[in-house]
């Protein structure tokens, strides 16, 4: 056997035991029924009334929240593009420095924060100002994704406005074209992949997530992550939580697909 191609079994082990195995196990539980029979139910179970508030609740906050982390990732990389600063300078790595710290703990930190009785009601406390009321509701979720996913979307768009030449944007100019011509018709098409990867790294996640939810919107708002996870941790129900997960993996699919169609060359990479 070539050499080369034994350096790459410790991976095919890897992704057989990590990707392949779950979600055999994944689509098994799924489609059957505890009796291990065939059966479309768990699927058609995101029909349900509860199911289905939760799944379009959570498809409102995390279109919502994807779009308010392109709203601030977009001209932050501007800014950081125009400053010519690299990748690994200094001002970069502090917006991938959250990363680097406990999912759990960044989302519990704001827990503290947005308590009726945290930090920031405190302070407000001090000033004499009317106490923040946002613990538990919709918009406590949403602030948490973008908290959380921000740097998903800055990376990938400032990785992609990076890689525009220079002459075109100087060609534009002077050809005529204003700053916002130039915006729109040639670095706005240009950094589409990095929208693009961007919006797929943001959107999937905070779609799917339940931690996020569950610390910043309590017992009240549950998403669809929250009653996959329900599914398998409380009720043990394992074949319906299979079958809801894998009516999200068609959303994850769609933006896997959309990513490819728009990001070809892999142009919007964070990496």
């Amino acid at each position: 056997m070539n050499k080369k191609k034994m350096l790459g079994i410790p991976y095919f082990i890897w992704a057989a035991m990590f990707i392949l195995i779950p979600l055999f196990m994944v689509f098994y539980y799924g489609l059957t029924d505890k009796n291990g029979a065939f059966t479309l139910e768990n699927i058609a179970a995101m029909a349900l009334r509860g199911h289905a508030r939760s799944l379009w609740r959570a498809l409102y906050l995390s279109f919502a929240a994807t779009l308010l982390c392109l709203a601030l990732a977009y001209p932050l990389a501007m800014i950081l593009n125009s400053m010519n600063i690299k990748k690994h300078s200094f001002i970069v790595l502090i917006f991938i420095l959250p990363m680097w710290m406990n999912f759990l703990l960044r989302t519990l930190a704001w827990q503290t924060l947005l308590e009726k009785t945290g930090v920031i009601n405190s302070l407000l406390g001090l000033l004499h100002l009317p106490p923040l009321r946002i613990i538990n509701t919709p918009y406590a979720i949403m602030l948490g994704m973008v908290y959380n996913f921000l740097p998903f979307m800055v990376l990938p768009v400032y990785n992609s406005l990076e890689k525009i030449d220079r002459n075109i944007i100087n060609a534009a100019k002077d050809l005529g074209a204003n700053g916002w011509q130039v915006f729109v018709k040639v670095t706005l098409p240009l950094s589409l992949p990095g929208i693009i990867s961007g919006v797929t790294m943001v959107f999937i996640p905070a779609l799917t997530t339940f931690v996020i939810s569950k610390l910043l919107g309590g017992s009240k708002i549950l998403l669809i992550g929250n009653v996959v996870e329900e599914e398998f941790t409380q009720t043990s129900n394992w074949h319906l939580g299979s079958g809801l997960s894998m009516v999200l993996m068609v959303f994850i699919l769609v933006n896997m697909v959309l990513s490819a169609i728009f990001d070809k060359k892999g142009e919007g990479s964070a990496l």
